[in-house]
């Protein structure tokens, strides 16, 4: 049931994609899902063996596990903006702006969520990962994945000023993607346990009345 419903909303997209600018996103689509399931794939391999990986190795796969490049690629077609084949296909490649958003969301969700998923059973993440690398602690470890996100912070904005076929408001929301991940994982699980400040912020943002001076 849960396949038939991601197949029938991947299919519908496409055809209203088609139907309204005259072009099959299709292939494309179905490529992000089999690039996240295979990184799903891959860290339900590792889970099930034992295998702790290196944290390069880790990183490698989890910025897509993370489901930043599917979820921007989707963004795009959803986006009211004239979609080319050329930025299709340039996203497709996963450029260095979606894979340093992704990262960053990625690294900041580690930070936040890893020792919940942990007890909940779960492969090692980025911290665990430098933890066994390095033989530190999980405070230092914590700071060194802190460190990796400001250098992904750095590397994103450089590629702000690059050229790319990506209109100016499809940039924007790739980095507003980046500071989600911020936010939400700021103070711990924002996302799955939002009941926190990640829960007063949005009161704030979208509930409470802005107080009259």
């Amino acid at each position: 049931m849960c396949f038939f419903a991601l197949y029938n909303t991947i299919n519908e997209i496409a055809y209203n994609t088609f139907k309204e600018q005259g072009l099959n996103v299709l292939p494309y689509l179905k490529k992000t899902w089999e690039d996240l399931c295979n990184a799903y794939l891959l860290e339900a391999k590792w889970f099930h063996s034992g295998y702790k990986p290196k944290l390069n190795e880790f990183l490698d796969n989890a910025w897509v596990s993370t489901s930043g490049p599917l979820i921007l690629l989707h963004t795009y077609v959803l986006m009211d903006l004239e979609i080319t084949k050329e930025a299709l296909e340039y996203l497709q490649t996963y450029p260095d702006l979606i894979r340093w958003s992704s990262m960053i969301t990625r690294l900041t969700d580690d930070m936040g969520t890893s020792k919940a998923e942990l007890e909940r059973g779960d492969v090692p993440k980025s911290i665990q990962c430098y933890m066994n690398d390095a033989g530190v602690t999980d405070e230092v470890a914590q700071k060194q994945i802190r460190y990796l996100t400001d250098e992904a912070w750095t590397k994103m904005n450089t590629e702000l000023w690059i050229e790319s076929p990506l209109p100016e408001a499809y940039v924007k929301a790739a980095v507003n993607f980046a500071r989600t991940g911020e936010s939400f994982y700021q103070y711990e699980d924002g996302h799955g346990v939002p009941d926190g400040e990640t829960r007063s912020r949005v009161l704030s943002l979208l509930v409470d009345t802005v107080p009259l001076q």
